[in-house]
């Protein structure tokens, strides 16, 4: 069965013959299939209004996520049921060219791969809001209708608001082909200010002993570099450099590199890490594997990097899957979720009332170092901050401020006030 658009299937007469009026019947339903595609496709290119192509606008799921309102591919979604709540998920049969036009665009821009995946989010939810309507068929009305059910309904935070905002904005603008114009319409809230959560070194210390194997490593090259998570483990063999104690972060928040310290008190763990994960990369390439994902076309600029021992991952994950796009056998580094629940069981154990993550060892650092004296500059750098404005904030967590402020009620115990009675 061929399905044809709105014209139906191209059903053959029963029977050796047919007539000439069957004939001429089958010769207008295939102008009719050139028509219809010559149609799809304008109107994919064009992202046209309803209205102005001529063609009839598909109900239900078929007008979802096509590449423009009236725009339909018969047959994938066929069985598929209509939305019921206003963000459902998307169907397993969807059309996603509106979703491939956005990646295309973000791409082109060379935004993030997590940008990505963030504003592909949001489209999903802003299209399942209003009943899988076509961005291009709504505008500023329905966008702030949603921004206020965000805010009223989901009570989500005011970053999580600008969030949605410039993933809807980045919508109409760059696939829509109509800029929003949403300027004084929506008002902006202030974010709340709020100081990072420090541990101790007496706390570092319990926390990282609760870790076991590889996680407990990852937490020590958290706390003793300033590393992020990601940055941590999307580590490569070449970004170490034991001789001189330096770690290379490559490509940072905001596509930034930068240099930052490896602990001494780490590297014989991290050795025999390594020592360990090239044992394990020699048996993939014996067994056809021991690929590793690259960034950009450096897979086709150096053909045999994938498999060097240079570029593997310094934690890699346990298991190896199969690439759909080149076929190749990779493994990829250990996800952040099993870092992020291990480190959630450790603060556990440790009996610490203190809501500690992954990236309080990142705040532990920065507080840590600057209670040793060093210059907030030298922090900035090895935490890689573009503002110092930002680095600042760790001033106001530390245990005596820069001028060393000391509480006037411990100057009390001079004047004879040893403590208080039970």
């Amino acid at each position: 069965m061929t399905h044809t658009g709105s014209n139906g299937p191209d059903r053959r007469e029963a029977g050796g013959g047919a007539p000439r009026g069957a004939a001429a019947k089958r010769g207008a339903v295939g102008a009719g299939k050139a028509a219809a595609g010559t149609g799809l496709t304008a109107l994919n290119a064009s992202n046209s209004p309803p209205g102005q192509s001529g063609s009839k606008v598909p109900e239900g799921p078929e007008r979802a996520f096509s590449g423009s309102p009236s725009g339909r591919n018969p047959g994938q979604f066929h069985g598929a049921a209509p939305a019921t709540g206003p963000e459902r998920a998307l169907p397993s049969q969807s059309n996603p060219r509106l979703l491939t036009q956005l990646q295309a665009k973000l791409r082109l821009g060379h935004y993030s791969p997590r940008t990505e995946q963030a504003y592909r989010g949001w489209v999903v939810r802003y299209v399942r809001f209003h009943r899988l309507r076509h961005p291009a068929e709504m505008g500023e009305p329905e966008v702030l209708a949603f921004l206020q059910h965000l805010a009223e309904r989901c009570k989500v935070a005011e970053s999580t608001q600008v969030q949605a905002m410039a993933a809807l904005g980045f919508l109409y603008k760059e696939v829509v082909g109509r800029p929003l114009q949403l300027t004084g319409r929506v008002p902006r809230g202030r974010a709340p200010h709020r100081l990072p959560v420090v541990l101790t070194p007496e706390e570092v210390v319990k926390v990282l002993a609760e870790l076991e194997g590889v996680y407990a490593l990852v937490g020590a090259l958290l706390y003793g570099s300033g590393a992020r998570l990601l940055e941590a483990l999307t580590l490569r063999v070449k970004d170490l450099d034991l001789a001189r104690k330096e770690i290379r972060i490559r490509r940072g928040k905001g596509a930034r590199d930068r240099v930052t310290i490896l602990p001494t008190l780490v590297v014989p763990q991290l050795e025999q890490h390594l020592a360990a994960v090239q044992k394990r990369h020699q048996r993939d390439l014996s067994a056809g594997a021991g690929h590793v994902a690259l960034p950009g076309a450096l897979s086709r600029k150096y053909p045999g990097a994938a498999r060097s021992w240079a570029w593997q991952w310094v934690f890699p994950a346990s298991r190896i899957h199969l690439d759909s796009e080149s076929g190749e056998q990779r493994r990829h580094h250990l996800h952040p979720s099993a870092m992020q629940r291990a480190m959630t069981a450790a603060v556990r154990r440790s009996g610490i009332a203190k809501r500690a993550t992954c990236h309080t060892f990142r705040h532990s650092f920065a507080t840590h170092l600057l209670e040793a004296g060093y210059d907030i500059r030298t922090v900035q750098d090895l935490l890689g901050h573009r503002d110092v404005s930002t680095t600042m904030i760790y001033t106001h967590v530390l245990n005596r401020g820069g001028l060393g402020v000391r509480s006037p009620a411990d100057l009390l115990s001079g004047a004879g006030l040893a403590g208080f009675p039970d």
